[in-house]
């Protein structure tokens, strides 16, 4: 911007009165910066500099050529994410993704902490500062081994499982306290002999024939399709498992965030015209 003589030589003696330093040597016939004035001409070069870095880089953050993106989710809730992320990725090379492992209990209050950005559960939040959209239908499955006495069945009574070994997930979920009821209601017992902290572990015993679970399909959709594992169906229990995508309802997300929002929602819109397609055709 184009500013007069006076406006400069009044500039110059505010700053010189505030640094309480001469900046410009007025007694020889040509003006000349004195020390001062050479170190404060260097400091400005440095933020002139400095902001523009400042506007390219805020101009990546809308281009998401840079920025990062955070995201909480458990070891299971993850799982859903990996074709979105792939999608992404793809999309926005340059903007770091890192999914921190959390508690799903525990994601609500990390977002409203700021903490986390984005977050993916299983339940409803019941939260109005928080936004919750369904991305994925799952359900929980009775898995066996192929050596079960059950892996032959299609489906069983609960009252047969009474006598089963289940390995159980150690971490508490709105999913595992459904299966509690339902045994509760039927008067069957569920012998939890054995509780592991992940769900590998979990899926690793029942392969070796230890025990039986209820896992989410998608955690074991490569085993069933390989004979590793055999889902049988259980009569009274048809539980859906449905994952949310939860983020603050009033704070501002990023570039890098609200463009993995529009990506989920493409993904999204999609499904739902393929089983629509898949309805008509069928």
């Amino acid at each position: 911007m184009l500013r007069t003589q006076p406006a400069i030589s009044l500039a110059v003696q505010r700053l010189e009165a505030e640094l309480e330093e001469k900046l410009i040597d007025r007694s020889a016939k040509e003006l000349l910066l004195t020390d001062a004035g050479k170190v404060v001409l260097e400091f400005a070069r440095r933020f002139e500099n400095l902001e523009a870095d400042m506007y390219n880089s805020l101009a990546e953050l809308r281009d998401n050529s840079s920025g990062r993106l955070t995201i909480g989710a458990n070891e299971s809730t993850s799982l859903y994410l990996l074709n979105h992320i792939e999608q992404y990725r793809r999309q926005y090379p340059k903007v770091k993704v890192q999914v921190r492992r959390s508690l799903s209990s525990k994601i609500p209050a990390q977002l409203m902490d700021g903490d986390l950005e984005l977050g993916l559960i299983s339940f409803d939040p019941g939260d109005e500062r928080i936004v919750s959209t369904v991305i994925y239908t799952d359900r929980l499955v009775f898995v066996v081994s192929p050596n079960h006495r059950l892996a032959s069945r299609p489906e069983v009574s609960i009252s047969e499982l009474g006598m089963e070994t289940f390995i159980a997930h150690n971490v508490l979920s709105p999913y595992r306290e459904i299966v509690l009821r339902e045994f509760q209601r039927h008067r069957v017992p569920l012998n939890m002999d054995v509780e592991m902290p992940t769900v590998e572990t979990i899926r690793r015993l029942v392969q070796r024939n230890e025990g039986v679970a209820f896992l989410p399909k998608m955690c074991v959709e490569p085993e069933l399709e390989n004979g590793m594992l055999c889902e049988v169906r259980v009569k009274e229990l048809d539980v859906e498992r449905k994952i949310r995508l939860v983020y603050p309802a009033k704070r501002a997300l990023s570039h890098a965030a609200k463009a993995f929002l529009e990506l989920v929602d493409k993904d999204a819109a999609a499904a739902v015209t393929v089983a629509n397609l898949a309805t008509i055709i069928g």
